[in-house]
């Protein structure tokens, strides 16, 4: 077990050894959450995240359309787990 420090900008680096066990590499996303007994939980997420690619600017209201609707699919697929 490895103890690590909060930086400035509350970010933490994770040891060689955990990336290592979980082979978690650079651009993978981590899901985060807090426990039942108040512990910070990280998960590396497995599956691969549905990308976007408009080709061109989006408005803020598409953005806000796009982020509702991706959350309303992952509800309805079982993803809100915690």
């Amino acid at each position: 077990m490895d103890q690590v420090k909060v930086t400035r900008g509350f970010q933490v680096t994770l040891p060689k050894e955990v990336r290592e066990i979980t082979g978690i590499k650079i651009g993978d996303y981590l899901l985060v959450y807090v426990d039942e007994k108040d512990r910070i939980v990280m998960e590396k997420v497995r599956e691969k995240r549905k990308m976007l690619k408009s080709g061109r600017m989006l408005s803020q209201e598409e953005i806000d359309m796009l982020i509702a609707r991706g959350l309303s699919e992952s509800l309805a697929e079982g993803g809100d787990r915690h």
